[in-house]
């Protein structure tokens, strides 16, 4: 796999020792145990697959890059580079504008921008509508695009399921760029929904069985279905594809749960599903599968607390609480900063992105037992800071040197 050129800041020499020596020992990646940190009083389980992505590492490169090429000129970044508070601070500090806020809020009006500017498209993508609105002011959107090559993929994969008469489930949340760039790509082709979750897909298949009036699912879905979209009919042949740092797990039912119900609905065998529904599992995103498969590895370690790193509005970290949650007391934090002393950490709850502190998250155990992760727009030099402060409570930081 390609090797990207990104800043020394975001690498951290112990990490990059621990990945090799995992990737050295399991090279075909079928051990998702995570490895021991023991530090004496502190014992740190690392899962065996975390931090930064190909699609992240891409990004950041191409970002970088595009501010040393083109100094004194205005650099805009569409939205969020990724979902990283360090990075982005970093990209601010040398002069980069943000034009939207994650959830496509303007912050800088498009009629500012002018043909001289960059604009660089962050690794979720963006949709038709802006980018043939940048294009049609002369910006050079191809030469500063970060998407990462898995959504593209998705893309991909839904056009060529579109030329086969097929509609478009898109499993995501429907605010987040990503899947508003999916939906646009998806809808530029064939009829296309969006579904949240499995709760929202058991609904929309009420629709296919004609449980539910068909009136019924434009205001259900308002704001969620392309134009025209013909309820009676458009979700006759469909596919399913998702926003990449979705649940794999949770794509893959959306899509069983889906496939289940023509098969009933429409009497078809095994092999004749093809007929209405298509097969997508390989657009599941290869990052996402490790890393929440890493955290599944680690599930069956005897801790007392789990970590996970990473930005309090990026996806991908926050499927990974959610998967440590159904096992340990798990304290989500985005940097070293939110360790505001041995008693007390700045946790933020993933569900509603609110922040609290919490006292007495260290458990008073010999030895304290961690697991921990990070997403997957998490710097390994992030990881490394939490470990050495977590360490410094104990004293035992000069172990890591």
């Amino acid at each position: 796999m390609k090797q990207f050129t990104i800043p020394n800041i975001y690498r951290s020499n112990l990490i990059s020792e621990i990945k090799e020596s995992r990737k050295a020992a399991d090279k075909l990646k079928k051990d998702f145990s995570p490895t021991l940190l023991n530090l004496g009083p502190v014992h740190i389980y690392l899962a065996r697959h975390f931090g930064f992505c190909y699609g992240v590492e891409n990004a950041i490169e191409i970002a970088f890059n595009t501010i040393e090429q083109n100094q004194g000129k205005r650099i805009f970044l569409l939205s969020e580079m990724i979902h990283n508070p360090q990075v982005n601070a970093d990209l601010i500090a040398r002069g980069v504008q943000f034009l939207q806020d994650t959830y496509g809020k303007q912050l800088i009006p498009f009629e500012d921008l002018t043909s001289e500017d960059v604009v660089i498209i962050p690794a979720f993508g963006t949709t038709l509508e802006i980018e043939a609105m940048l294009k049609a002011k002369g910006i050079a959107v191809e030469k500063y695009n970060t998407t990462c090559p898995f959504v593209e993929k998705v893309w991909n994969r839904s056009e060529q399921i579109a030329g086969k008469g097929y509609s478009i489930v898109v499993h995501g949340k429907p605010k987040h760029e990503e899947t508003r760039a999916t939906f646009s790509h998806a809808s530029a082709n064939t009829p296309t929904v969006v579904v949240n979750d499995m709760q929202e897909t058991i609904e929309l298949a009420k629709y296919i069985t004609g449980e539910k009036p068909a009136a019924d699912f434009y205001i259900e879905f308002k704001g969620r279905f392309s134009e025209g979209f013909d309820i009676t009919k458009d979700l006759q042949k469909i596919g399913v594809v998702n926003q990449t740092t979705q649940l794999a797990t949770d794509t893959q039912a959306i899509s069983d749960y889906l496939k289940e119900v023509i098969l009933k609905h429409f009497q078809l065998d095994q092999s004749s599903i093809a007929s209405r529904f298509a097969d997508t599992r390989d657009t599941l995103c290869y990052a996402t599968n490790d890393n929440q498969s890493a955290v599944k590895g680690m599930l069956d370690t005897d801790a007392d607390i789990a970590i996970v790193i990473g930005g309090h509005n990026s996806s991908n970290s926050s499927h990974l609480v959610e998967l440590c949650e159904a096992k340990y007391p798990t304290y989500f934090i985005d940097g070293p900063e939110k360790l505001l002393s041995k008693e007390a950490i700045l946790h933020c709850n993933w569900h509603t992105k609110e922040m609290s502190t919490i006292h007495g998250y260290l458990p008073n155990a010999n030895p304290l037992r961690i697991v921990m992760t990070s997403g997957a727009s998490c710097p390994d030099a992030v990881v490394e800071q939490v470990i050495r402060k977590i360490a410094d409570f104990y004293g035992v930081a000069n172990q890591l040197n």
